[in-house]
C-alpha cells in the first residue's frame, strides 16, 4: 500500500511517497501553491498518480503541544483533500520536522536557492517517514 506524506504550507507544500511494502518514504517534490483549493487539488492529483491508499499530512503543533491557528488551517485542509479525493486523511505531529530537514541539509552542504526548493520535500518525507517507522514499531 503506497502513503503520501505532505508538508502543508500556504505558498508551498512538499509531497513524499511510501514504497509499495511501506517500509520507506522518498520525496515527489515542492510545489508552489496559490491557497487552499490549489494545495487540495495538487495533493489529490499526486496522490492519484502514485497510487496513494492513505494521505498523511503534518499537523504543525506549538512546542508545548497546544494548537494554533495554522493547525486549525491544516486541520481543514486535510478535510478537503479527504472530501475530494475519497482517500483516508491522517494528521501526524510534525513538531521539529523543519528543523530536522534544516540539519540534515546543512550536514550536506545544501545552501540557498536549493535549499528553499528542496526543505518542503525532506520535511514531507520525515512526516511520512517517522509515520511508517511509528506504524511498523507498533
Amino acid at each position: 500500500m503506497r502513503i503520501l506524506g505532505v508538508d502543508f504550507g500556504d505558498a508551498r507544500i512538499g509531497i513524499a511517497v511510501s514504497d509499495p511494502t511501506g517500509f520507506l518514504a522518498g520525496g515527489i517534490g515542492t510545489f508552489k501553491v496559490t491557497g487552499i483549493k490549489n494545495a487540495v487539488d495538487i495533493v489529490c492529483e499526486k496522490a492519484f498518480e502514485n497510487n496513494a491508499e492513505h494521505i498523511i499530512i503534518g499537523l504543525p503543533k506549538n512546542m508545548n503541544g497546544t494548537e494554533g491557528d495554522r493547525a486549525v488551517r491544516t486541520r481543514k485542509f486535510a478535510s478537503l483533500v479527504q472530501e475530494k479525493s475519497g482517500i483516508s486523511t491522517e494528521l501526524c505531529d510534525e513538531r521539529r520536522t523543519t528543523i530536522l530537514a534544516a540539519g540534515y541539509m546543512s550536514e550536506t552542504g545544501t545552501f540557498g536557492k536549493k535549499r528553499k526548493a528542496a526543505i518542503d520535500t525532506l520535511s514531507a518525507q520525515i512526516i511520512l517517514q517517522t509515520y511508517l517507522d511509528r506504524k511498523k514499531n507498533s
